[in-house]
């Protein structure tokens, strides 16, 4: 379809902007130079990648494709979800919630039977989780057996599959055949140590730069978990743990959340070509979008300035019915808080899944000297998981051993 445009107009348009040669471009690549010189820090869903400066090669972290035990602690944190999807699916009326139950009984079974202390210790082998071994190996078993005895009752008596006894009798207890440990602490202690061992790792890695952190300019970049996930400061995992890395030296406003921003390839562990040839684009897109903010004081000085919101998180009590945001922890025992971030995390779409205890692991992490040892796990540390065993934990009702 035909659409006019006046010429001389659009020429007073592209000559601000909506081109290399524009006024806003060179604006651009002005601030761009000047800081050519200042720390920039991107993270990407797979990287961290520091770019010192001066056209230095760029230093690279992996932080998730590297991460040790990761998809083998997700597979647990995954199984209340799984259950909840059983019973959302029986509810509509389908019938192929027995075949999907089926499959995941088998599957629970054998990860049962693969796990060992010997294989978190020797071959997992995290140095984070150096000395809980053998409680994470209680844990698991722990959790597999729960979640046999749980489909095996399902499986014999469809009527039991409801969300009465899915909360009473697996995630959070209260019912006739509540578990000694809920299942909800098992998902809060999975999450708590994947982020434990990421933020760790970043921490450490970061203070061997030893970063001017006043100067640095931090882009997370690209998608960040779900397509929704990650797009604001308090929402964002990887933003929370370069600000706790920081300790306070990282001024919020020079965080930016880039989920459009062109990322490199995840770093095969070797060529830093990919990273260091977008450095250019990732500058000028951190120094572009400063300067364009900072014409706001150049032409509107006297009127309300604009300031970032606070990532502090908002506090809870007993009597809170709704949440803005994920609230604060206020101790590893503190229950209502943690078991309320994971329903956020559902229910929230800006929310990163995996990141529902990250900033807490991390806050912890910087409290206690990045000494994960020093950290109390919640959900593992202290709970009365039994030691492993062949038999279901409670088989009253289900006449199967």
């Amino acid at each position: 379809m035909y659409r006019y445009e006046n010429p001389e107009l659009v020429e007073l348009f592209t000559t601000y902007t909506a081109g290399p040669a524009s006024i806003g471009a060179r604006l651009g690549r002005a601030a761009a130079d000047a800081s050519n010189g200042d720390p920039l820090i991107v993270a990407t869903g797979t990287d961290m990648v520091l770019y010192p400066g001066h056209g230095r090669r760029p230093l690279i972290e992996p932080f998730r494709l590297s991460t040790r035990g990761f998809k083998e602690l997700a597979a647990v944190s995954h199984l209340g979800p799984a259950l909840a999807t059983l019973v959302a699916v029986k509810d509509l009326g389908h019938s192929s919630w027995t075949t999907d139950a089926e499959r995941l009984l088998g599957s629970v079974r054998g990860a049962r039977a693969a796990n060992t202390v010997e294989m978190w210790r020797d071959r997992i082998a995290v140095q984070t989780y150096r000395g809980r071994e053998a409680a994470i190996t209680a844990m698991i078993d722990y959790s597999c057996a729960l979640t046999e005895t749980y489909l095996v009752s399902a499986l014999s008596d469809p009527d039991y599959l409801t969300e009465r006894t899915l909360r009473e009798d697996y995630l959070a207890g209260g019912g006739p055949e509540a578990p000694p440990v809920p299942f909800n602490r098992v998902m809060i202690a999975t999450f708590f140590l994947t982020g434990l061992d990421i933020a760790r790792r970043l921490i450490s890695w970061f203070d061997a730069q030893h970063l001017d952190w006043s100067r640095a300019m931090v882009v997370i970049a690209g998608r960040q978990g779900r397509p929704t996930a990650g797009v604001t400061w308090n929402t964002n995992s990887m933003a929370g743990i370069v600000l706790g890395a920081a300790r306070g030296r990282l001024d919020l406003d020079r965080v930016y959340l880039a989920p459009h921003a062109p990322t490199p390839p995840p770093f095969d562990g070797a060529d830093t070509g990919p990273a260091a040839d977008l450095e250019p684009v990732l500058r000028a897109l951190w120094a572009g979008t400063r300067a364009t903010a900072g014409l706001g004081a150049l032409m509107f000085d006297g009127y309300p300035a604009f300031t970032p919101a606070s990532a502090a998180t908002p506090e809870l009590d007993a009597s809170t019915t709704e949440l803005h945001d994920m609230p604060r922890v206020g101790s590893p025992s503190d229950w209502l808080a943690l078991i309320s971030r994971l329903r956020v995390v559902l229910e929230d779409p800006r929310q990163l899944l995996s990141g529902a205890v990250t900033d807490y692991a991390t806050a912890q992490l910087i409290e206690h000297g990045n000494d994960p040892a020093a950290v109390t796990v919640p959900g593992l540390d202290d709970e009365p998981y039994p030691r492993p065993t062949t038999q279901l934990l409670s088989p009253s009702h289900t006449g199967v051993t």
